[in-house]
């Protein structure tokens, strides 16, 4: 297996649809449909509410749960709302067979759908797990695929995901580094460096203390890839901080109702709050600015007027030597600055001032 192995950190970009993903290029928002859905008329209603928001892809789950789930009562165990006002919510524990079923649709359905995002100008992102859905995801023009959590380690769907020149997503989950390296040494050597890593904290919704946001860090330091953030919490407060540590995607979950008793509805964004979010991105960019500094004329300007330069603080004559005690720095900073006034200590006056006047290099001979 693969160990973790810490590189540069160098420019990662790559084109993913309309719009590109990495170092250099805005965050990538992606709202997350896949587990909020119950069908196609559902699903078109979500995708319309993203496009409206602003996001640049939706993601869905292409997955069979006859094929997918061996033992149909396998259970699985998340929370739901129960109370908007207290917050108060309530564990809930059904089959994972009939959590998945809930959001399966016939290769028809996804067929329209797809064509749906496409008229609203979204990419369209899907979760596979057996190559045969890969294949379909890549024949009705799928942008990117995902590897979810789960499959980290089944490097046959990597490989076969990575041959159809697909970008591809893996989710991390509960996997460890090591695992994660491996899996991405598997995906480059079936031929693709168009990858994204998710930093993605388990849980339903996760735990603030399993959010573990410094592995963004950790991976930017470690794959010179785009590094993504699927949120599992409600608000918005954390996509903040992994934006902050230099995620390059942000995936959030929408839903139409969060009391919905339905899995990851209770942490998803409602439709009065998915603009929201997208502005919140944009601006916290902006306010992010870039990790070198420049200032603009405006700037230079503005800085001028508060900064301080040497006038004499009492009447001098001509031929007199500059010393310290003669010297008051006030606004605006037009003249010689606390900083550049050494050299110019113990140099004699050219001419005489008046107690006040600002103190220029011409005023001052040499030693």
């Amino acid at each position: 297996m693969s160990k973790p192995h810490p590189v540069a950190r160098q420019a990662a970009r790559f084109p993913i649809g309309r719009r590109e993903v990495g170092d250099g290029a805005p965050c990538f928002i992606v709202f997350e449909a896949g587990p909020t859905h119950d069908g196609l008329e559902s699903a078109k209603d979500l995708a319309g509410l993203a496009a409206e928001a602003g996001a640049d892809a939706i993601k869905f789950q292409v997955l069979d749960p006859d094929r997918l789930v061996a033992d149909r009562r396998q259970p699985f165990s998340y929370e739901v709302l129960v109370d908007r006002a207290t917050g108060r919510t309530e564990a809930v524990t059904e089959p994972l067979y009939e959590l998945l079923r809930r959001r399966s649709m016939p290769h028809s359905d996804w067929k329209t759908l797809k064509q749906h995002c496409d008229g609203l100008g979204l990419a369209f992102f899907a979760t596979a797990g057996f190559p045969d859905e890969v294949d379909f995801l890549a024949a009705i023009g799928c942008e990117s695929i995902k590897i979810a959590s789960a499959d980290i380690n089944h490097y046959p769907l990597m490989r076969h995901a990575a041959r159809t020149g697909m970008s591809l997503q893996i989710d991390t989950g509960n996997a460890t580094l090591e695992e994660v390296a491996a899996a991405v040494d598997v995906i480059r050597g079936a031929g693709t460096d168009r990858i994204v890593i998710h930093h993605c904290p388990s849980g339903y919704p996760a735990r603030l203390e399993s959010i573990n946001l410094r592995i963004v860090a950790t991976l930017r330091s470690m794959f010179p890839l785009p590094i993504a953030f699927s949120d599992h919490t409600p608000g918005w407060d954390m996509d903040v901080a992994a934006i902050a540590l230099g995620a390059n995607m942000v995936e959030k979950t929408i839903t139409r109702d969060r009391t919905t008793r339905s899995i990851e509805h209770m942490f998803s964004l409602e439709p009065e709050h998915m603009r929201g979010f997208v502005t919140m991105v944009r601006d916290l960019e902006k306010a992010l600015g870039a990790p070198s500094k420049t200032l603009s004329e405006a700037e230079l300007a503005g800085r001028r007027k508060i900064r301080r330069s040497a006038h004499v603080s009492r009447a001098v004559r001509a031929g007199e030597r500059l010393v310290e005690d003669m010297i008051e720095f006030r606004r605006p900073g037009d003249g010689i600055g606390p900083d550049e006034i050494d050299p110019y200590l113990g140099t004699t006056f050219r001419r005489s001032l008046e107690a006040g006047e600002m103190l220029s290099a011409a005023d001052l001979a040499g030693r």
